[in-house]
């Protein structure tokens, strides 16, 4: 209910008292509001300093607690109004109520000053007042309005948790000195007698009370003040957000919000970076403490790992950022940069013809300088790509002497002695074959150096990786199947060469004759045909891999991206397609199941002809009279008709079209934003290459090199000769682990006793970053709120000198009365001079 409704009033003070809006609640209890309590609160809300002081010295039992038909008391009112001095007045009473609700009104409003002289109450001496929420204070204690209209706050609010929320920078910082800090929320899943009890009372202010913590914790402000590391810290929250997003759908807007809210929080410090060290601090992290994680002097970008992994792709495609990533890519070949493309293709060119001596002189001397040069990312990415174009060559190659067609027909057989039986022609590897089957184990060790480098379950949250599984997987058992066939050839040619010398005009025994025969007479199942449908879907699927590759170039990145974004959008329309397609599917071939024979054609008669015909219909390769019967069953007939057309009707016009609809969102969506895009794309590519080792490529990484063999004999030598024997063993290892944390519990004291460089970094980087947020606030000011402050100010100022101005009138009526008394006496001295005379 409005004011409007409630009446008009011509004066404040005539709504003054219980109102008609709290009537039924405080009509009974709280009796209208006196002459004096009116006065009071006037004089508060407008700032009349001079008359609150007046009114609290010289009326003890006046009620300073006293409320309007609002429910707020004067305390609130001078806080509203920004009077300084007012509020002074009123903290320096005991019995003062509502001190709560006025602070977090001061910090709604940003009035800092107030803010600081409410904190300077004894109530907060402690802290536990800026710590805990109003709904966990004493319910009997009167520092916040408990009522359900007495406060604009709800009672999961704490000062520091809106005060974050309203972005003030200087207030956050004064709470967090005066020791607020905001309670982490429990998992979503927590089961602790808390949470339990929370979720049963009330599960939508369980949620929100969540929603508001979680909103503190991502504002930069507090993000900015209470962590030494609040880039670490901001990238952690903005993935925790992002998960609860998709957890709790009803509030996922909410949650996507906080979470980009936390990743512009990175961008925005990058973005305030002016030297080479700022930016390595960013992306590194702190150094001096992590200097042992880094291989050969290489930065161990540990931000970076965590940026592209919760997908922060402002923060890995800022140019700061690309501009580091270009450096290592680059490196030690820094001269590379500033060439043509030109000389580039060339460079590239000639690492891919001699690659197989790089790789030997990588291999004999991984030291030197041509060594040093393969480890570099840049050379590195390009002998493994020219390594894959090899293998795909190989594949075509494979092809070669079928490419203008076979000579060998699948009814014809051949063999290259009498004894010899046809399949020994076509089960043997052949020189290519072999070639290719090398590369592929040699695949199969790089992928399993990868699993073990990381986590199995990250291992398989990229796709590419998963790919690569299903290659080599179906390489893998083509392989097998081959093998399989060439063994059962074998045995067989083992037992004609044992019984036989000639096999014309001979009579085998049936699974040797097996053996003997053309192609268009083999089972099935034959292992040699289950190989060759095997490999020709892994000739197809690893083709496709090209596109890992394509983000390194500017123009086919983005079409890369889009064509991975359709991909699974198609996955996503499949679950519609399937589900009509299938119940078209069903229902047809019920309809026509017992016309076999009795059609037109076969369609529709068994469950493969209905798959058959409603699959090329979605491509116009179906003829209408599909659905046509032989007999004169007209019903059933106009029933396939009318079928058969909803059906295309559906899957042509309606999906068809969605599913086209689809694709051009998720184009324009990449196109939009391209750029970003592809530099993310380029740089989860450049990253994979950023890690030590894997620098031979395959099949070169099969040999292994000297360096390996070395360490490896060490390490069994060592393992032989120096390890401990019983109880000895077992103290030593302890010993050695005691150590090992005494070392770390000394590198962790002198890091806490002594500032880090990083740390400094970071301390200046937040320093910009809070100024330029102060700045930005300034500039978006209102100017109403300017006016409306300068009313006050002089609504003040005209207190003060009407106060000053009774002051000075006082005086100078008693100046005046002075100087009548000093001019009467001479008159009636004179008087009595007079009488006296006369007498």
């Amino acid at each position: 209910m409005t004011l409007q409704q409630v009446g008009v009033r011509p004066r404040r003070q005539v709504f003054r008292g219980a109102g008609y809006l709290y009537h039924a609640k405080s009509s009974s209890s709280s009796p209208c509001l006196s002459t004096t309590a009116e006065l009071f609160l006037d004089a508060a809300e407008y700032g009349n300093a001079p008359e609150v002081r007046r009114m609290l010295e010289e009326l003890p039992e006046l009620d300073v607690n006293c409320v309007n038909y609002m429910g707020q008391n004067a305390l609130q009112l001078a806080v509203a109004n920004e009077h300084l001095e007012v509020i002074q007045l009123l903290l320096r009473k005991k019995d003062l109520s509502r001190i709560g609700d006025a602070l977090l009104l001061a910090i709604s409003k940003g009035y800092i000053r107030i803010v600081d002289a409410i904190l300077s109450h004894q109530a907060f001496e402690d802290g536990e007042r800026l710590t805990n929420r109003p709904s966990q204070a004493d319910t009997h204690d009167d520092f916040f309005a408990y009522d359900e209209d007495g406060t604009r706050f709800s009672q999961d609010i704490t000062p520091i948790i809106l005060a974050s929320q309203c972005h003030e920078y200087e207030i956050v910082h004064i709470l967090l000195t005066k020791g607020a800090r905001v309670e982490r929320p429990h998992d979503y899943f927590c089961q602790c007698g808390a949470c339990s009890e929370q979720q049963r009372r009330d599960s939508f202010s369980h949620s929100q009370s969540r929603i508001n913590a979680y909103k503190c914790l991502a504002s930069p402000a507090y993000l900015s003040l209470s962590h030494e590391d609040p880039v670490m810290a901001a990238l952690e929250l903005s993935n925790e957000l992002a998960v609860l997003a998709n957890i709790e759908k009803e509030f996922k807007n909410d949650y996507k919000k906080l979470s980009m809210q936390c990743k512009d929080f990175v961008v925005g410090v990058l973005d305030l970076c002016r030297n080479t060290e700022e930016v390595k601090a960013i992306l590194n992290g702190d150094n001096e403490s992590s200097q042992s994680s880094e291989t050969l002097g290489r930065q161990n970008l540990i931000r970076l790992k965590l940026a592209i992994k919760y997908e922060v792709k402002k923060f890995v495609a800022h140019p700061n950022c690309q501009q580091q990533l270009l450096s290592i890519w680059y490196e030690n070949l820094l001269g590379l940069r500033q060439q043509t493309t030109a000389v580039k293709n060339l460079l590239v060119l000639g690492v891919a013809a001699g690659l197989p001596v790089l790789s030997f002189i990588y291999w004999v001397a991984p030291s030197s300088k041509v060594g040093r040069l393969m480890c570099g990312p840049f050379l590195k990415f390009v002998a493994h790509a020219a390594s894959f174009m090899m293998f795909l060559c190989l594949l075509v190659l494979n092809a070669a002497d079928r490419l203008g067609g076979t000579s060998l027909l699948p009814n014809m057989t051949t063999h290259d002695y009498p004894s010899q039986l046809f399949r020994m022609k076509t089960t043997p590897f052949t020189w290519m074959e072999i070639l290719i089957i090398s590369w592929v184990i040699g695949k199969i060790w790089e992928e399993c150096k990868d699993i073990w480098a990381q986590d199995i379950r990250e291992y398989l949250s990229e796709p590419w990786n998963l790919l690569d599984f299903s290659i080599l997987a179906i390489f893998m058992t083509s392989f097998i199947a081959r093998l399989m066939a060439f063994w059962h050839a074998y045995s067989a040619q083992c037992y004609v060469d044992m019984h036989l010398t000639d096999l014309s005009n001979m009579t085998l025994p049936s699974e040797i004759q097996y053996f003997q025969l053309a192609r268009i007479n083999w089972m099935p199942s034959d292992p040699q045909l289950i190989s060759e449908g095997l490999y020709a879907i892994a000739v197809v699927l690893s083709f496709s891999r090209i596109a890992y590759i394509l983000p390194a170039n500017e123009s086919f990145g983005p079409l890369q991206i889009s064509l991975g974004r359709t991909v699974k959008d198609i996955f996503k329309f499949m679950v519609i397609f399937i589900t009509v397609f299938v119940a078209f599917m069903v229902g047809m071939f019920n309809l026509y199941s017992y016309y076999l024979g009795a059609k037109y054609n076969d369609a529709f008669t068994t469950l493969e002809e209905s798959f058959k015909t409603l699959f090329w219909a979605i491509f116009g390769l179906s003829e209408v009279k599909s659905v046509v019967i032989n007999i004169d069953h007209k019903f059933i007939e106009n029933i396939g008709y009318v079928l058969y057309g909803v059906y295309n009707i559906i899957m042509v016009i309606v999906l068809l079209n969605m599913l086209i609809a689809m694709f051009n969102s998720s184009f324009q969506e990449i196109e939009d934003d391209s750029d970003v895009e592809w530099k993310f794309a380029r740089a989860k590519l450049w990253f994979s290459y950023f890690e030590p080792g894997g620098t031979l490529p395959v099949p070169f990484n099969l040999v292994p090199s000297p360096t390996s063999v070395i360490s490896l004999l060490l390490g069994i030598k060592e393992f032989l000769w120096h390890v401990p024997k019983g109880q000895s063993g077992e103290n030593s290892i302890d010993e050695m682990e005691l150590n090992k944390l005494r070392q770390q519990e000394d590198l962790s004291v002198e890091a806490s006793l002594s500032t880090t460089r990083h740390q400094d970094i970071m301390n200046r980087l937040i320093k910009r970053y809070i100024l330029k947020a102060q700045r930005d606030k300034d500039n978006d000011e209102i100017n109403e709120g300017e006016l409306q402050e300068i009313k006050q100010d002089i609504s003040s100022l005209r207190y003060e000198l009407l106060e000053r101005a009774e002051r000075d009138t006082e005086r100078l009526a008693k100046l005046i009365s002075q100087l009548g008394e000093v001019t009467h006496a001479p008159q009636g001295e004179e008087k009595k001079n007079e009488l006296t005379i006369l007498s």
